[in-house]
């Protein structure tokens, strides 16, 4: 087994073992095309899970400093992004605009999957916010199918400003992939927007969460 499957097994079984997910969904995986993960955003863990659960590697965006934290702690989480192919940005970089989405492109047009949270950062009152339409550049732009998820309860397992991880049941539903005539780049905004809003409103199906009117904003210290 290659070494990044067995870092993503570990970590698997360590999340099976402790928070006893429920997880629904998964025959809803593609076998080989690529695709996207469009999911809500409840906590720094989310990708992780995804990431560890899913049949398939899901490269996400991953701050930079997870790669180079010092310390065992350091080391652990480098090993498991690398592992799944994360994608480093540095702190303050604009994940939703083309350039960045541009290296997603590149993960897809290799047959892979990518993941991506259309509310651009972590709620922290559990509302489900107003999509960017970062992802429905992404679909429209390479015809790859969307997989909605919807996690519940992950806000849990570590509260926003703590590095305490509490062992907690988390749900992860996984939605009917939503696929999307492939019109290129360069295409028109109220398209993007269109698809951008039903993969949000796929995401809100499995959730059950109440909708917000607006866009999230991340806090000034992230």
């Amino acid at each position: 087994m290659p070494f990044f499957e067995v870092v993503r097994a570990s970590f698997r079984g360590t999340i099976k073992a402790t928070c006893r997910p429920t997880v629904t969904g998964m025959e809803h995986i593609p076998a080989q095309e690529p695709f996207i993960v469009a999911s809500n955003h409840l906590s720094f863990l989310d990708s992780i899970i995804i990431q560890a659960l899913m049949p398939r590697p899901v490269a996400f965006f991953a701050k930079a400093e997870y790669f180079t934290t010092p310390g065992a702690r350091g080391a652990v989480m480098k090993a498991f992004f690398e592992s799944v192919g994360s994608i480093p940005v540095e702190r303050g970089e604009q994940a939703a605009s083309v350039a960045a989405l541009d290296s997603l492109v590149g993960v897809l047009d290799g047959g892979g999957a990518v993941g991506i949270y259309p509310e651009g950062t972590r709620s922290r009152d559990g509302l489900l916010y107003r999509g960017r339409t970062g992802v429905g550049w992404l679909a429209l732009s390479t015809g790859a199918p969307v997989v909605p998820v919807g996690l519940i309860g992950t806000e849990q397992l570590q509260r926003p400003g703590s590095n305490r991880i509490v062992p907690r049941h988390f749900t992860l539903k996984v939605g009917e992939p939503l696929r999307f005539d492939k019109v290129g780049p360069k295409h028109p905004l109220p398209e993007r927007r269109r698809a951008t809003d039903t993969i949000v409103d796929a995401i809100a199906a499995l959730t059950g969460q109440q909708r917000a009117e607006g866009y999230n904003q991340a806090p000034a210290a992230e």
